[in-house]
C-alpha cells in the first residue's frame, strides 16, 4: 500500500465518531443513518458526513431498501478496518 493512501485511510479512521459508528455496525450488521445517530448521539447530518467519508475509503456500503438507506461494514473493506475493530 502507498503512504499517501495509508495516511488517507488513518485519517478517516482517526475520529471516535467514525469509531463509534463502525463498532455499532459491527455489531449490528446494518442500520439506517436514524438508528446510528441515535446510538452515537449524533445530528443525522453530522452523522451523514461521517458515513460519506467513510463509504469514500471503502469501509462501510450502503443499500436503498425502500425509502431508507442502510449502512453496513464494506465486504472488501480494507484490512486495515479488521486490525482497527479487534480492537474496539
Amino acid at each position: 500500500m502507498k503512504e499517501a493512501e495509508l495516511e488517507r485511510q488513518l485519517k478517516v479512521l482517526a475520529n471516535r465518531r467514525r469509531l463509534s459508528i463502525l463498532n455499532f455496525l459491527r455489531k449490528r450488521k446494518d442500520a439506517n443513518v436514524g438508528d446510528i445517530a441515535d446510538s452515537i448521539r449524533l445530528s443525522l447530518t453530522s452523522t451523514s458526513k461521517h458515513l460519506n467519508m467513510l463509504e469514500r475509503m471503502g469501509f462501510v456500503e450502503k443499500e436503498q431498501k425502500s425509502l431508507n438507506v442502510f449502512y453496513r461494514i464494506a465486504s472488501g473493506a480494507p484490512g486495515l478496518l479488521s486490525e482497527v475493530l479487534e480492537k474496539l
